[in-house]
């Protein structure tokens, strides 16, 4: 069982969600994110509800890499090691390239795929120390095509960490250190407030549930929740563009 995790961006939304559903398994956490405030009334939350785990909670800003090394660290050393990183941290406020915000994108690529890439670089010198642990990518089915407007940076940053798992999957093979790639569909988050279409949306908690079902089983790739986006997901990487932006 992997006892210790660490999760990020688990302020709210998703991340939030993910560590009170581990929460109710008994696991140990580390939840970092930049609102602290946050992150301390979460972790009253749960260690109220559940008074025999530890909750532990560090303020991090995932695009200062120096950062991400320190606190995943002195987290590893805090808890007696981590078993499972979670890199979670993300955003989506990427605008349609060459409409004159290339700082939106630039801080959607930073921080889902650069900041990703630290995170995992982290989380695997930590793993490779002791020859064990599991480090979760959460990428999105947005990241299996091109996406086109508002959506393109957050798609390719989503394809870009998938890609960083699959490799390390290839490296790992028959190691006792494991790789997922989980990428859910549309699930109600804070990420996606106010977005106006988003076909066969979950809510949250039923959601993360399935993200979790299939961390916990550690499965190399799934697709989340399996109905619909499962067989969704297939359709995706093949239906012509000319099709493609019909239904998105």
């Amino acid at each position: 069982m992997r006892r210790n995790i660490l999760i990020t961006g688990a302020s709210a939304g998703l991340g939030a969600e993910m560590a009170r559903q581990f929460a109710a398994k008994g696991r140990n956490l580390v939840l970092t994110a930049r609102r602290e405030d946050r992150l301390k009334t979460l972790q009253d939350e749960l260690t109220s509800a559940h008074p025999g785990i530890e909750v532990v909670v560090r303020r991090l800003d995932v695009t200062d890499h120096d950062q991400v090394f320190e606190v995943f660290r002195s987290a590893d050393a805090e808890v007696g090691g981590l078993d499972r990183v979670i890199v979670n941290a993300g955003i989506g406020k990427g605008t349609p390239i060459g409409t004159g915000r290339f700082d939106a994108n630039l801080a959607t690529t930073m921080t889902n795929y650069v900041a990703a890439l630290a995170q995992a670089e982290a989380a695997m010198e930590l793993f490779r120390a002791r020859n064990a642990g599991h480090l979760v990518m959460i990428s999105s089915v947005a990241g299996l095509r091109g996406m086109p407007k508002a959506m393109t940076a957050y798609s390719a940053s989503k394809s870009a960490i998938a890609a960083v798992g699959e490799g390390l999957q290839l490296e790992m093979l028959g190691k006792p250190i494991k790789v997922s790639v989980i990428q859910p569909g549309y699930i109600r988050s804070d990420l996606n407030e106010g977005v106006r279409k988003l076909p066969f949306v979950v809510d949250t908690e039923p959601g993360v549930r399935a993200m979790v079902a299939a961390i916990e089983a550690e499965r190399a790739k799934a697709v989340v929740p399996s109905w619909p986006w499962r067989p969704l997901s297939s359709v995706l990487k093949v239906v012509p563009v000319s099709l493609l932006k019909r239904v998105i």
